[in-house]
């Protein structure tokens, strides 16, 4: 899983699997899933994600990836 954060853009993006986006939903105002051609989740896209914090400064450019556990 890759988890980015771009201050400048104000979006948090949650790279589930890497796979191929073939559509994607937005479920809440500003919360978008992503799918894959069989209809599993592959992103989380969330927008104006600063809003949507309570501590505004939390939110830094930053990538970070998380491997799996053993």
């Amino acid at each position: 899983m890759r988890v980015r954060v771009d201050a400048q853009s104000d979006t948090i993006y949650l790279d589930l699997t890497q796979g191929d986006i073939e559509s994607s939903e937005e479920v809440a105002d500003g919360i978008i899933l992503d799918y894959d051609a069989h209809g599993r989740m592959v992103g989380i896209e969330i927008l104006d994600a600063s809003k949507k914090s309570q501590d505004r400064n939390t939110l830094q450019s930053l990538t970070m990836e998380l491997g799996k556990v053993a």
